[in-house]
């Protein structure tokens, strides 16, 4: 079933381990755990040296991602967007943690990812 017609909670099923893998993949700043569930697509912009550099640019200034509250979920024809609440370790305030799945040879993938 297309994304777009599942539920929330089926949606969330999807999306919650994605992104728990893909945040502890940033923690570690382990490319290959990180980028698991990529599209092809995502995977030619996320390098290794581009994931470093990002990570240890983020941990230095916000520490590590804490708490994680969900907030909306955008329907789109061939993706949905998940949109959470992202507490972090050394900085006081929310920030937006944003995933973008897509459907691809019955697989749910990753065509973007932000934290902001």
């Amino acid at each position: 079933m297309n994304l777009a017609f599942k539920s929330d909670s089926d949606v969330l099923a999807i999306a919650n381990p994605i992104m728990d893998n893909l945040m502890a993949g940033s923690t570690e700043i382990d490319h290959a755990k990180h980028t698991r569930d990529f599209t092809d697509r995502m995977k030619a912009i996320v390098s290794e040296a581009y994931l470093q550099e990002v990570c240890k640019r983020y941990q230095a200034e916000w520490g590590y991602f804490g708490g994680r509250e969900f907030v909306a979920i955008f329907r789109r024809p061939e993706s949905v967007a998940v949109i959470w609440k992202q507490q972090c370790t050394q900085q006081a305030g929310e920030f937006v943690a944003e995933l973008v799945l897509v459907e691809q040879n019955g697989q749910y993938l990753v065509d973007h990812a932000m934290v902001f």
